[in-house]
């Protein structure tokens, strides 16, 4: 039984995968925000130049 548990102590690939786990969902955080930062810059942009062309009509 003492064998058993130093054995578990000792064994670290459990902890590996959850810093890798950790890594990789602050990863997907940065991207998600990054994307929706820059969606909003995008559309702004787009909104001007459609207002810009369709006050360019004349109409």
């Amino acid at each position: 039984m003492t064998k058993l548990i130093a054995r578990f102590r000792k064994s670290e690939s459990g902890a590996t995968a959850i810093e890798y786990g950790l890594i990789a969902a602050l990863i997907a955080v940065v991207i998600i925000g990054a994307t929706t930062s820059l969606g909003t810059t995008i559309r702004t942009q787009f909104n001007a130049i459609a207002t810009a062309i369709g006050g360019a009509g004349g109409s």
